[in-house]
């Protein structure tokens, strides 16, 4: 019984793409950045695989080792993009060449505006790029005033809708989620249309763990589907489900935060399936890495490392485990928004070979490859398969 288990840490960076200037990003290394903001920083685990022997400039000062017992190396993106939804997609077989739309300069046209108050009978404020968390400070108390959903974007292909938990219930403001993903279509087809949910009063917001992603549709057939079309299981944890609108997908837990997203996947993992296990650990992206929390990501990264040797002893003979990142978030830069980078790709289990360098991959899509060539599943995307250099003969 053979099973591909992906967990992406969410915007785990490890060093700026050739192409970073074209995106505003020159310098950013999000892993590298932080260890050396934080020198204590311990990710032992992780650098037990590999991690630190990954070939790029500092690298080494996470935590350079003489045997790794994993394999390692880097990805760079084939995609025109920097957000979670091209990073995954590529993962699993879409190299996305026509990037998604962005408003970050002008906010969204009138039309959409429109049609969504027409939609909905409610009128919005804001529509313009800035952090959530900083724009339910701005415009949170006029929201609770008179009703009006707060609507805005960044630096990504998104249209994010904030609205309070008391003013309106979770369930009406996926409603007008769901109303708002049909109108931004064609020219205005923006990646993700997301709920933002948030509580408190008096200018003291907080955003809930109700959040939720709706997005296109994958342009294409993925590794999920492939794997589906099989027979086989795919569970996925975390906001998977979201990215890929459940396509592909066999079973889900949509987990709220990176404690949750392990502990489903130790639970997936304990199951007997074939197929694939695809989870997204959120935090580092959407709790340190947006908010520039450079100890709170590297705490995290910890945490995470701490709990790798469990979720590695739960690993069964047939299972290839699969550590990544879909895009790059560097806490340290003054930007808040995502950061044009490699990404690491670390690989373990039983049948894997130790110690091999993989080098820099030309596309996120080698992981999706070598995942099809290893489940059988006749995967037909560009990407090379690197099976054959990590399996034991």
């Amino acid at each position: 019984m053979k099973r591909a288990v992906i967990i992406v840490l969410d915007s785990v960076g490890i060093g700026e793409l050739p192409d970073a200037y074209k995106f505003g990003d020159e310098g950013s290394n999000t892993l590298v950045n932080i260890k050396k903001s934080v020198p204590s920083l311990n990710l032992q685990n992780l650098c037990a695989l590999g991690l630190g022997n990954i070939d790029g400039e500092d690298i080494e000062l996470l935590g350079k080792v003489q045997k790794p017992k994993g394999c390692y190396g880097k990805m760079a993106e084939a995609s025109i993009g920097k957000d979670t939804t091209t990073g995954h997609w590529e993962i699993a077989g879409i190299i996305t060449k026509e990037p998604f739309p962005t408003f970050t300069e002008t906010g969204f046209p009138a039309e959409v505006i429109d049609s969504l108050e027409a939609e909905t009978g409610l009128s919005f404020l804001g529509n313009f790029a800035m952090s959530g968390t900083e724009i339910i400070k701005l415009l949170g108390d006029e929201h609770v005033k008179n009703g009006s959903p707060i609507v805005y974007t960044s630096a990504d292909s998104v249209f994010q809708i904030a609205a309070h938990e008391d003013i309106i219930p979770v369930e009406k403001l996926y409603d007008i989620c769901k109303k708002a993903r049909k109108i931004l279509t064609g020219k205005y087809g923006v990646a993700r249309v997301i709920a933002r949910p948030f509580t408190g009063s008096d200018g003291n917001y907080t955003r809930t763990k109700n959040r939720k992603d709706f997005s296109l549709p994958p342009t294409s057939k993925t590794i999920l589907d492939y794997a589906k079309e099989k027979g086989m299981t795919v569970a996925a944890v975390g906001k998977i489900e979201d990215i890929f609108e459940n396509q592909g997908i066999t079973k889900s837990n949509h987990t709220t935060n990176n404690s949750e997203g392990i502990d489903a996947t130790i639970e997936y993992l304990q199951q007997d399936f074939e197929g694939i296990l695809f989870t997204n650990l959120v935090d580092y992206d959407m709790v340190y890495g947006h908010r520039n929390d450079v100890k709170g990501y590297a705490a995290a990264l910890e945490e995470f490392d701490k709990r790798l040797p469990e979720i590695e002893s739960y690993l069964k003979d047939g299972d290839i485990l699969f550590i990544t990142a879909d895009h790059g978030c560097d806490p340290t830069t003054p930007s808040t928004d995502h950061s044009r980078e490699y990404v690491p790709i670390l690989a373990c289990g039983k049948n894997i070979m130790p110690g091999i360098n993989l080098g820099i991959r030309k596309t996120f899509s080698d992981l999706g490859k070598t995942i099809s060539d290893y489940l059988n599943l006749g995967a037909d995307f560009e990407g090379t398969s690197f099976l054959k250099e990590i399996q034991n003969k």
